[in-house]
């Protein structure tokens, strides 16, 4: 007997607040995709000890060892799909856990400008805030190590940029990942998915009444952050611009299929 194909394991790697949930559906919605939500989430308040929404239901529904998670997420893929999209969240990568798993991996990375990422998570999460929260420092990192072990920069695409033309930053992120470009990532099904993390409640009220990625809004700047938040701020901008230099332009494709309906809003 032919033994199955290895799939394509795909690890987004994205800080908090960004379009991360939507461009999840966007792979959910292939019918060759499988997808995981944030494996590292319970790992990562286990040894933080912080105090996120719905901690207690998230620390039961996952592992909470670093290295059983990394097993897994080099394993089979759900369902036999020959494609496994993961959505990691970098502030989850805590330096104590180990990366070495991550190069067999192909990974990719969705950036957002921290401005607008601090003003989301201070909603959702108010309070002090750290640099390592927002998952800059580590994004960076994983960066690096994938770019240096590629030769070249691994795809990077921007939320916003996303949003603005989600046909043409997929088709060049798919193209980045070496997989072919799906219609049915522009629109999905509104409401919960089975794989949706415990946390969903919590966090995902906006997406879940999404059918597909709206056009960006107007973000806050950097003055219109409360003076506490603008030290994080003005040390993640410099962070951020390291990597958006590298972000995929728009890339043109014959389309396939139907248009896609028009999209409810997705906030940050």
């Amino acid at each position: 007997m032919t033994p199955d194909p290895q799939p394509l394991r795909i690890a987004m790697w994205s800080g908090p607040r960004n379009v991360s949930t939507a461009l999840m559906r966007a792979f959910g919605n292939r019918a060759d995709c499988a997808v995981s939500d944030e494996p590292f989430y319970a790992a990562y308040l286990a040894a933080t000890g912080l105090d996120h929404p719905m901690r207690e239901e998230v620390i039961a529904s996952q592992p909470t060892d670093w290295r059983v998670v990394a097993a897994a997420m080099v394993g089979a893929a759900p369902g036999g799909r020959a494609l496994w999209y993961q959505k990691h969240m970098t502030h989850h990568m805590l330096r104590e856990f180990g990366r070495d798993w991550i190069d067999g991996l192909a990974n990719a990375f969705l950036i957002r400008a921290p401005e607008a990422v601090i003003a989301s998570y201070a909603r959702k999460r108010p309070g002090p805030l750290a640099l390592d929260e927002i998952g800059l420092p580590a994004q960076l990192a994983l960066f690096e190590r994938a770019a240096d072990r590629l030769g070249r920069a691994p795809p990077v695409i921007d939320g916003r940029d996303l949003q603005a033309d989600p046909r043409g930053i997929l088709n060049a992120l798919c193209a980045g990942l070496g997989i072919g470009f799906d219609p049915a990532m522009l629109a999905w099904a509104p409401g919960r998915r089975q794989s949706d993390g415990v946390w969903a409640p919590a966090w995902y009220e906006a997406v879940e009444a999404s059918t597909g990625f709206a056009p960006p809004r107007a973000e806050p700047g950097f003055d219109d952050l409360p003076d506490s938040l603008k030290p994080v701020a003005a040390a993640a901008r410099p962070l951020y611009e390291r990597l958006a230099r590298h972000k995929l332009a728009a890339q043109r494709s014959p389309s396939v299929g139907g248009a896609a309906s028009r999209p409810k809003k997705v906030s940050g």
